[in-house]
């Protein structure tokens, strides 16, 4: 009897042992997510380091640590993961995407406005691209071209306030107070309190 209960003892301990070693590997994908969401942005990029040490070639781990450098600041890094995620996947949209953003972050707008067409050639109305290019037009003061791209891309999204402020910003640019006016009003109907709009509203009564 006391055999068995030292058996079973013995079995419950090993157990136990193994459930803690269970415990304490920390899912590097959960690890990741949490860090991030405490606005830990070098540690939730580092915790996917085991990944990529596993696979060089895992396409989603490079999205993701591309996406983590961009926000805690480090471009480079940033663009380096976001290219070889398009190493491994040539056709993937939101590495081109993601490539766009420590562009412009660096100012570098024509490589910006080079990539964002890029997507545009395969997927013609895609927001984030048009979005995109925008900001570059806009660091290149390409006034009249952004005035008649911002114009062009709310026919396509009316209810999206992001492309009317940039339609507001060209036309004040070009002087065309009135177009900015109708425009930020436009963007107060979608975004009530929206500070930009409210400011130029105010200057201009």
């Amino acid at each position: 009897m006391r055999k068995m209960r030292s058996l079973c003892g013995m079995l419950l301990l090993a157990v136990l042992l193994a459930a803690q070693s269970a415990w304490a590997e920390v899912d590097p994908w959960a690890e990741s997510y949490r860090l991030e969401a405490l606005g830990q942005f070098d540690a939730a990029a580092k915790a996917l380091e085991p990944v990529i040490r596993a696979n060089a070639q895992h396409e989603f781990a490079f999205l993701r640590r591309g996406w983590l450098n961009y926000l805690r600041g480090d471009h480079n890094a940033s663009l380096e993961d976001y290219r070889k995620a398009l190493e491994i996947n040539r056709h993937s949209l939101e590495a081109r995407l993601g490539v766009i953003l420590p562009l412009l972050a660096q100012q570098r707008w024509r490589e910006a406005a080079s990539e964002a067409n890029k997507v545009l050639e395969v997927a013609p109305w895609n927001y984030y691209a048009h979005v995109r290019l925008m900001i570059a037009e806009e660091g290149e003061r390409q006034w009249d071209i952004l005035a008649k791209h911002a114009a062009q891309v709310a026919q396509h999204y009316p209810s999206d306030a992001t492309v009317l402020v940039y339609l507001a910003r060209a036309n004040i640019w070009l002087g065309n107070n009135s177009a900015a006016r109708r425009a930020y009003e436009q963007v107060l109907e979608r975004v009530p309190g929206h500070i930009e709009a409210l400011q130029y509203l105010a200057v201009k009564l």
